[in-house]
């Protein structure tokens, strides 16, 4: 099986999630469908309709997760000595070439990324350009509007 790189923060989220869908929503679920039961017939009943759909989208969510944490392999990017050079986990702080404009984002694995939070998927263009250069280097990126060239200002691991 193939192992998919998460950093141990999205490790921890992911059991977070786990834990709290096995030990609330599952309860609260299972109560909700008690009391859609109570309301009689269950052909004409929208609540209950309503209940076992959430029940199954709970379940099925347990089952993702489950297999995503067992084929997971978790990066502590703190403990790896990269000497400078741009690996998953990594913060890197960017400079668009032309519009002088900085980014900064941190390269993390897909179920992670969040473009809000500055989280790119490792998989994403921006990522694999990245990956395997070091501060002061530059590089180009196609991206929707066009090629962008970015110099890489500093990179951090944290």
């Amino acid at each position: 099986m193939t192992k998919v790189p998460m950093t141990t923060l999205g490790e921890t989220l992911l059991r977070d999630e786990l834990n709290q869908l096995k030990t609330v929503a599952r309860h609260e679920i299972i109560a909700a469908i008690s009391e859609a039961r109570a309301h009689g017939d269950l052909k004409e009943n929208a609540e209950y309709a309503e209940a076992k759909n959430q029940q199954s989208f709970i379940e099925g969510r347990i089952q993702d997760i489950e297999h995503k944490l067992s084929h997971a392999q978790i990066i502590d990017i703190s403990t790896i000595d990269s000497d400078g050079k741009i690996v998953f986990g990594a913060t890197v702080t960017l400079l668009e070439v032309g519009s002088e404009k900085e980014v900064q984002y941190q390269i993390v694995g897909e179920d992670e990324a969040d473009i809000k939070k500055h989280k790119i998927s490792y998989a994403s263009p921006v990522a694999r350009a990245l990956i395997g250069k070091f501060e002061g280097d530059e590089v180009s990126v196609q991206t929707p509007k066009g090629l962008v060239a970015y110099e890489i200002i500093e990179v951090k691991y944290v």
